[in-house]
């Protein structure tokens, strides 16, 4: 890459929040590299499902953003390198001539790197450096923290447009007890991923995609009161599908919130339920 500049952006990514949307794009006129974790640092210590994303669908997600190389690396073989050393060694694999971050970023053993001190290694080494302010969305600060509080409130609509592609998840179809289909509203199950943060259970009008055609759902993300599970699944009537897609996978994204979970004391108490949930599609 004889004439290439390379641009680095460093962050978690979690979500791709508006704030790293805009580190992303101040890298893209050159050769980008997003610098990340597979799991940020954060959930491993905190030893918490709390993802915003999951990281297969991060690593898609950057590079439909344009990032042409996306570095995930593994917080436990990193954790215990000094500030300045985790620089070095960026340098040395990159030799950028840009490096990008927000404007809490932190690095290096113990978290005691930060902007300050990237800015000055940067001045030393001949590096361009530019640290990315704090964004804005209806008057409050975009960050991973603010949105893992909106979605586990049910704030989805909020939380969605501080999110580059929403709250979404993609996992395989299962088969599930059909229950569903006995009261005419067939439903795809869907473990819950459990790395993901969880929203607060309830019903949500929702989109799935499913061979690249997408359709208008409700989903209940939780763990079913009226016919209580172990474990948090999703149940989604697809408006409008007909057709077998145990097996295949399903994306399924959170639009709006609805109600909360629920439990009723018959069949046709949760029938009449969904049939008024179903009616928000129209």
């Amino acid at each position: 890459m004889i004439g290439i500049k390379t641009a680095i952006a460093l962050g978690t990514f979690d979500g791709l929040h508006n704030g790293h949307l805009a580190v992303i794009e101040k890298t893209l006129p050159f050769y980008s590299v997003a610098v990340t974790f597979y799991i940020p640092p954060k959930n491993i210590i905190l030893n918490e499902p709390q993802l915003l994303i999951m990281p297969d669908d991060r690593e898609n997600r950057l590079k439909m953003l344009g990032v042409d190389r996306v570095v995930m690396q593994d917080f436990e073989k990193v954790k215990n390198i000094s500030a300045y050393d985790y620089l070095c060694d960026l340098k040395q694999k990159f030799n950028p001539s840009l490096i990008v971050c927000g404007f809490n970023y932190r690095f290096g053993k113990g978290a005691v790197g930060d902007t300050t001190l990237l800015s000055d290694f940067c001045a030393d080494n001949g590096i361009e450096f530019c640290c990315i302010p704090a964004q804005t969305v209806e008057n409050s600060v975009v960050s991973s923290t603010e949105i893992r509080s909106l979605i586990k409130s049910g704030k989805i609509e909020k939380a969605s447009k501080m999110l580059f592609g929403g709250f979404c998840f993609t996992a395989p179809v299962l088969n599930g007890d059909k229950r569903g289909r006995t009261i005419g509203f067939p439903t795809a199950n869907q473990h819950y991923p459990e790395l993901l943060v969880k929203p607060e259970y309830g019903v949500y009008i929702s989109r799935v995609t499913v061979d690249g055609r997408s359709y208008s759902a409700i989903t209940n993300i939780g763990v079913r009161p009226t016919y209580k599970t172990d474990t948090v699944g999703c149940e989604t009537y697809i408006k409008g599908f007909a057709g077998d897609i145990y097996g295949r996978q399903m994306k399924t994204e959170l639009l709006k919130f609805v109600r909360k979970e629920k439990k009723f004391d018959s069949l046709s108490q949760l029938k009449n339920a969904i049939e008024n949930d179903v009616k928000l599609l129209e």
